[in-house]
């Protein structure tokens, strides 16, 4: 197994979704809400169906049919939630992260996917975080199940300003500052002016510290997206850690405002619940995140195919049986 794939780092991602579910489950736990588990979805060739349905046409034997069946057998209580984030105003989802839920298992895995992914979308290469402008979350989740091979079954949009109003109800987060941050946006009235540091922020700071990719000189973290993802993993782990005081525990009624007003979602109430019990019982040491293997050469990140391909089946993949190299469309 390549090297990069056998460190499971705790992500405060998985802590944050964590604490998000937990949270709604303890809300509506007081009210009666029908738990059900969600359901699962397939991308499965239409051609399959002729075995059970012989008046639709096709050229595949009962055989080779069955077989193609089989490769398309889902895994039972494994979903794959598409989570993405949107904050500077131009269209495009900047954090995406697909989190495959094991609940036979009891696992929960997240990989978060670079903006500057490349992808073919309505047919032209681009980067992968185009599809949210084109298409919204729908063609957000094609694009990435195009890729990877797999189907995303729910997706959940979380406008990052949810951050900003979080920070600031638990009365703000000590953070370090990595670099000096100085960058300016007329076009979005953006100004952000940071020296490298520890500094307590408030909401509207925190969501400069995180949004920051590059200096107005271009200097900065020299990875920009890379970087960038790095302080904001360092700034949730910072928002999680303050979240859970005792004193903040009391403030549900705040959080699930927060929820109401800035996550969209087509997982129902229920769902939520019911994820969240599971999310709970497997308990945090049971959660890991990296990120997509792959390699920057302007403009884009390239993935690593055969790394990704081992990830996929190793921590992502919905169906018994392993995916394929031919399954992905991953860009060269």
């Amino acid at each position: 197994m390549p090297s990069r794939l056998r460190r499971r780092k705790r992500s405060p991602w998985g802590i944050t979704l964590l604490l998000l579910l937990i949270l709604i489950a303890l809300t509506y736990a007081t009210i009666r809400v029908y738990f059900r588990a969600p359901d699962q979805k397939t991308d499965a060739p239409v051609m399959i169906q002729q075995v059970d349905n012989p008046s639709i046409p096709g050229d595949l034997t009962s055989e080779e049919a069955a077989a193609l069946r089989s490769h398309y057998e889902r895994k039972p209580s494994f979903y794959t939630i598409l989570i993405s984030g949107v904050d500077d105003g131009n269209g495009g989802s900047d954090t995406n992260i697909l989190v495959a839920v094991d609940t036979e298992n009891d696992y929960i895995y997240g990989v978060s996917i670079p903006r500057d992914t490349k992808a073919s979308i309505n047919g032209k290469n681009r980067k992968i975080n185009f599809a949210y402008n084109s298409g919204g979350m729908e063609l957000m989740a094609q694009t990435v199940s195009h890729q990877l091979g797999i189907p995303v079954d729910y997706t959940v949009l979380v406008n990052l300003r949810a951050f900003q109003a979080l920070v600031d109800t638990i009365g703000g987060v000590d953070f370090y500052i990595p670099v000096d941050m100085n960058y300016d946006d007329p076009y979005q009235d953006l100004h952000i002016h940071f020296s490298k540091g520890m500094r307590h922020l408030n909401g509207s700071e925190a969501l400069k510290v995180v949004r920051f990719r590059h200096n107005n000189d271009g200097t900065g973290y020299g990875s920009e997206d890379i970087g960038r993802m790095q302080t904001q993993q360092d700034f949730l782990k910072a928002v999680a850690k303050q979240t859970l005081t005792v004193s903040n525990l009391t403030k549900l009624d705040s959080f699930c405002k927060i929820f109401q007003q800035y996550v969209e979602t087509d997982l129902t109430v229920g769902n939520l619940v019911w994820l969240g019990g599971e999310a709970i019982g497997m308990g945090a040491e049971s959660i890991s995140f990296c990120t997509l293997p792959g390699d920057w050469k302007s403009p884009y990140i390239y993935l690593n195919q055969e790394e990704v391909l081992t990830l996929v089946n190793q921590y992502l993949n919905p169906y018994v049986e392993d995916r394929l190299p031919e399954d992905m469309n991953i860009l060269s």
